[in-house]
C-alpha cells in the first residue's frame, strides 16, 4: 500500500524520486487520480519502446487510468540522454499539472538545477572511450580527466566516468567547467513539491527479488528474446537492469536460475547507487515511507 500525502497542492508540480521497486509509480498514479495531473516519466530505461516488462513500465491498464507521458516512446536502437529528456519535458511543464516520477537522479538534478549545454559526443570519440573502458576498465579513463571533475563524479560508476572522459576528449574542457556554466533550471525546486520515497534495505531487497520473479512470469524472458537479434550492449536501451543477464541466458552462457540471481544482484546494486545519490543530492526533498 502506498503512503499518499494529504496536503499536496493540486496546482503545483510534483516530483517523485526513489529507488527501483519502491512503489513510485503507484504513488504517482494515486496522486493523479485524486488530485488530477499527468504522470511524466523520469526513468532513463522506461523511455525505450523495446523494454516494457523488464523496466517495470506502467501497464496498459495503468496508463488508461490517468494520462502518461514519455514512457516507451524512444526506439530501442536510438541514442537518448538527459539532454533529450530535458528538451522533451520542457513543454509538458506548461500544460496540465505534471507529476514527474522516476529513479534517474540525474534527470531530476538537470530539471531543478539546470543542465550544462555540452555539445554532443562525436561517434568516433564514443567508440574510443568504449574501447578504452572495455580493455582497461575505468582506470584507463581516469588519468585523462581533470582534477576538478574527478572530485565531483562517482568514480565507481563506469558510465559517469566515461561521460566525463568523452566531454574532455571532445571539447578540450572538463565536465566540471561545463557544469559551472549551467543555465537556469526549467523547474527550480522551490516551485515544485519534491517527494523522496525511502525504503529500508531488507524490505527493498526482498521486493526486488519478488518483482523480478513476477517480471519473468509476465514475459521478461520473451521480451529479451525479441531483443536478441539486434542486441548491442553499447546501446543506451541495453543498460536496462537485467537485460544483459537474460540475453546471456538466451545465448547459452548461463542457466535461467543463474541469470535470475545475477539480475537480482544487479538490481540491488543499482538500488544502492540510487540511495547513495538521493542521500547526497536530495536533502531538501520531503521523505516518504515506501509503505504504510
Amino acid at each position: 500500500m502506498v503512503f499518499l500525502p494529504s496536503d499536496l497542492d493540486p496546482d503545483r508540480p510534483v516530483l517523485i524520486a526513489g529507488p527501483t521497486a519502491s512503489g513510485k509509480s503507484a504513488l504517482a498514479i494515486a496522486i493523479a487520480e485524486r488530485d488530477g495531473g499527468v504522470v511524466v516519466n523520469a526513468d532513463a530505461s522506461q523511455v525505450f519502446a523495446n523494454w516494457r516488462v523488464l523496466t517495470a513500465r506502467p501497464s496498459a491498464a495503468e496508463e488508461a487510468r490517468v494520462p502518461h507521458r514519455l514512457f516507451g516512446h524512444v526506439p530501442g536502437d536510438a541514442a537518448y540522454s538527459v539532454g533529450h529528456w530535458l528538451r522533451e519535458v520542457a513543454p509538458l511543464l506548461g500544460g496540465a499539472r505534471p507529476i514527474i516520477v522516476g529513479g534517474t537522479g540525474l534527470y531530476f538534478t538537470a530539471l531543478t538545477e539546470g543542465l550544462a549545454e555540452i555539445p554532443e559526443t562525436p561517434a568516433e570519440v564514443r567508440a574510443e572511450a568504449d574501447a578504452l573502458r572495455r580493455d582497461g576498465g575505468v582506470d584507463a579513463l581516469l588519468g585523462a580527466i581533470d582534477a576538478e571533475t574527478l572530485s565531483r563524479i562517482d568514480r565507481q560508476n563506469p558510465m559517469r566516468v566515461q561521460r566525463a572522459w568523452e566531454v574532455q576528449r571532445a571539447t578540450g574542457r572538463g565536465l566540471a567547467a561545463w557544469q559551472d556554466a549551467t543555465p537556469p533550471p526549467l523547474l527550480p525546486l522551490e516551485r515544485a513539491q519534491p517527494l523522496l520515497v525511502e525504503a529500508g534495505k531488507d524490505w527493498l531487497n526482498d521486493r526486488i527479488a519478488r518483482r523480478f520473479d513476477a517480471m519473468l512470469a509476465e514475459g521478461a524472458l520473451e521480451e529479451a528474446r525479441a531483443n536478441l537479434p539486434g542486441w548491442d550492449p553499447a546501446l543506451p536501451s541495453s543498460r536496462a537492469i537485467g537485460a544483459p543477464e537474460l540475453i546471456a541466458h538466451l545465448r547459452g552462457e548461463m542457466t535461467r536460475e543463474e541469470a535470475r540471481a545475477a539480475a537480482t544482484i544487479a538490481t540491488r546494486q543499482y538500488a544502492k547507487r540510487q540511495r547513495t545519490w538521493f542521500r547526497a543530492r536530495m536533502k531538501a526533498w520531503r521523505p516518504l515511507p515506501a509503505v504504510t
